[in-house]
């Protein structure tokens, strides 16, 4: 608890990212001797200047315990998990994106970790067309017991996650607020049996209201999330577009309902087959075979990415930062400690020993790859 309740402030502290989080987590190696590093030291972390120094030492410092303090209260009261990026539970495919939140709040009882994962999103005006499809891809998804993942709004999200509990599956709604705030109000009794039957999830600390710009990061996190997304109906412009957009740019596989040329709701699904990028979904083998979901990877056990080195022939340091490099193909070395949860100073060491072993190589601006 000592660990989280110091995690958990350094991501309340004003002016401090993720990105900064993670570098200052590399070379602190925890959250705790973060904040009782001396301003000597601070200084020599890239990223690192006075303002931030300043936030770290501050009065802001004592107002970050103080609300991670009442939080850690509220998440005991209301059972609700926070999960670190360091915690196991975290979930290992959002860890693979380079903007992944480094702290979640988590409340049901499904697995973020689940062998088979898909988004369903779409319009939130959506028509009969949309309602329909969405059951049936749902309905399509039983034999493989997925946990659905929507992000709880007007529409085809809300039609997702109905559909889902009708069905017996797991779903998990992204929420663009604090856990203690269910919007919109008016599925807050879905919410409810979510929380029995698969979970809600933010990035966002109690009391957080549906602010627009929350809604954008929201989407990031439902395709970071999946082994693909499924656009149902969208329009020409929407969150739904937005979401396909974010996953490709993860190079998550999307998938698209086709519609009727001359409907509005379905333009934005065309358009995403019509340019190439989107797979025409109209079956459930046509997820399938685009996600190998016969696989071995996704029969048993939890998602992790897929060596194909031996660990007997490595250290668990250097078979991690290996684990991190056969998902995301290159990594930056900053990137390669956090999500293999390694001080920065080690990293940098493995990857030279790794390097006069021929495993992986360096490229301009402290990428690798493997060999």
């Amino acid at each position: 608890m000592d660990d989280l309740y110091h995690e958990l402030a350094l991501t309340l502290l004003p002016g401090i990212g993720p990105q900064l989080t993670r570098q200052l987590m590399s070379y602190g190696s925890s959250a705790k001797n973060v904040f009782m590093l001396p301003s000597g030291k601070l200084r020599r972390i890239p990223g690192v200047g006075e303002a931030t120094i300043k936030i770290l030492t501050g009065a802001e410092r004592g107002k970050a315990f103080a609300q991670a303090e009442a939080s850690l209260r509220k998440a005991e009261k209301e059972g609700v998990e926070i999960l670190f990026y360091t915690n196991k539970k975290y979930p290992a495919r959002l860890k693979q994106i380079p903007d992944a939140p480094v702290l979640l709040y988590y409340q049901g009882p499904a697995d973020l970790n689940a062998p088979k994962t898909i988004a369903v999103v779409g319009t939130r005006q959506a028509t009969e067309y949309g309602r329909e499809q969405t059951e049936a891809l749902v309905r399509g998804l039983v034999p493989h017991q997925p946990l659905v993942v929507s992000g709880l709004a007007y529409g085809i999200d809300i039609l997702a996650h109905r559909a889902a509990l009708q069905e017996g599956l797991a779903t998990v709604g992204v929420m663009a607020t604090g856990l203690d705030i269910i919007y919109p109000a008016a599925h807050r009794k879905t919410a409810e049996k979510m929380r029995e039957q698969g979970g809600l999830l933010t990035e966002f600390a109690f009391g957080t209201q549906p602010d627009r710009y929350n809604f954008p990061a929201r989407n990031r996190i439902i395709a970071g999330l999946a082994d693909g997304t499924v656009v149902v109906e969208a329009a020409e412009k929407g969150g739904a577009l937005i979401t396909a957009e974010i996953a490709l740019s993860y190079n998550r596989d999307v998938l698209a309902v086709p519609g009727n040329v001359s409907s509005a709701a379905s333009s934005g699904c065309n358009n995403l087959i019509k340019n190439n990028k989107a797979a025409l979904y109209s079956q459930p083998q046509d997820l399938e075979q685009l996600l190998n979901w016969d696989a071995a990877l996704h029969q048993t056990g939890k998602f992790q990415p897929t060596p194909s080195y031996s660990p007997d022939d490595f250290t668990p340091e250097e078979f991690a930062l290996l684990s991190v490099l056969l998902s995301s193909k290159e990594a930056l070395m900053d990137d390669l400690a956090w999500r293999a949860q390694l001080p920065i100073h080690s990293v940098a060491s493995l990857l030279l020993g790794l390097e006069f072993r021929c495993v992986v190589r360096a490229l301009p601006g402290k990428k690798f790859v493997l060999i």
